[in-house]
């Protein structure tokens, strides 16, 4: 974990010249969406989600948005000789604050904090339980537009639970759409 937010602040700092010389006079402010695929790896379950986000960008460098997540499918894990848990991502839902900084008017490097809250389900030998964990999570990522309107953005974000209940790693790729 360490390793990564010290790979990330260099990559920042590197990329911080190029950003400061560049033409300010062009702001990518305004809504966006971002559609696409999230893959949680928790410390047992490993989960994969259809993820969307909503957001508002006020200027080059600050914005907020929000995320929300449903699981596609399950994962099982052995407990035991012949004892299988599956573990589904019901939902999850997030609001982040989230910094830009612009490399290039098309592409950004992105920071974001923010709190939220999972649901997910087991099942053993046919008996079903539910969970809702709240988390404060922590994310870097990049994104590129191709046009004025589309683009990519691939990002990691770290979701630490609350009350000793762990944390998820996520990492997702999707389309992103300038409104």
């Amino acid at each position: 974990m360490k390793i990564l937010f010290a790979a990330a602040s260099i990559s920042v700092i590197a990329l911080s010249a190029p950003a400061f010389a560049q033409d300010t006079s062009v702001t990518n402010t305004g809504a966006y969406g971002n559609l696409g695929y999230a893959h949680f790896g928790h410390s047992s379950p490993d989960l994969d989600a259809i993820q969307g986000r909503l957001g508002y960008r006020f200027n080059n460098y600050a914005g907020v948005e929000g995320e929300l997540a449903t699981g596609l499918g399950n994962d099982k894990t052995t407990i035991a000789p012949g004892v299988d848990a599956k573990t589904s991502l019901r939902h999850q839902e997030a609001i982040y604050g989230v910094g830009f900084l612009p490399v290039t008017p098309q592409w950004d490097v992105i920071a974001r904090l923010g709190y939220g809250n999972t649901k997910m389900r087991t099942k053993v030998a046919g008996v079903s339980d539910s969970d809702n964990t709240q988390s404060w999570n922590l994310g870097v990522g990049t994104q590129y537009h191709l046009d004025p309107k589309n683009g990519i953005r691939a990002d990691y974000t770290r979701h630490e639970y609350q009350h000793d209940d762990g944390h998820a790693d996520v990492w997702s790729i999707g389309y992103n759409r300038r409104f």
